[in-house]
């Protein structure tokens, strides 16, 4: 594993390279939260993840640790710096397997709506290397492809949460 740059929760704003998209989803904060804590949920709906492994015991919070296994071959040691259910949540690698990831980070914010809760999901990362002159060609296609994991996540907790009450928690 190579180490990345220890950014903070400030990163996401500020990054060079950031990708912010939003899904409204028929399901509580709360309940949101479940998926997001839930490492088999990941690969379900984040197609790219195939692996979710929590390094660090119970219960969650700042400074939680976890293993994130990618397609390609990608490996993230992730540490939370934001544990605030039902609110926000963020992270950032510690060190990934691949040497041209220098920086990385994700924040995922969620307000409640009357439908349930819109989640604003940004990604951040800088990079070393030939991949720095991709990453502005490729960013209408990794907006794309974040809009279909949020697509999919939206399915995901629609059959997931079928025939719950969603209004108990929702006012």
């Amino acid at each position: 594993m190579h180490p990345c740059r220890l950014v903070d929760a400030d990163f996401v704003d500020t990054a060079r390279y950031r990708y912010a998209n939003s899904v409204d989803l028929a399901i509580t904060p709360e309940q949101l939260f479940e998926v997001l804590e839930d490492a088999s949920s990941w690969p379900k709906w984040a197609k790219v993840i195939t692996n979710v492994t929590w390094t660090s015991p119970e219960p969650r919070g700042v400074g939680t640790t976890r293993t994130v296994d990618m397609r390609g071959g990608l490996v993230g040691d992730e540490e939370f710096l934001i544990w605030a259910p039902p609110a926000q949540m963020a992270f950032r690698f510690n060190s990934s397997s691949e040497k041209t990831v220098q920086a990385f980070a994700e924040r995922y914010d969620v307000v409640r709506t009357p439908e349930g809760c819109r989640l604003t999901w940004t990604l951040a990362l800088d990079v070393a290397g030939p991949s720095r002159f991709f990453m502005p060609l490729g960013k209408p296609v990794m907006n794309l492809t974040f809009r279909w994991f949020l697509k999919k996540l939206r399915r995901y907790t629609d059959e997931k949460y079928a025939g719950t009450d969603r209004s108990a928690t929702a006012s």
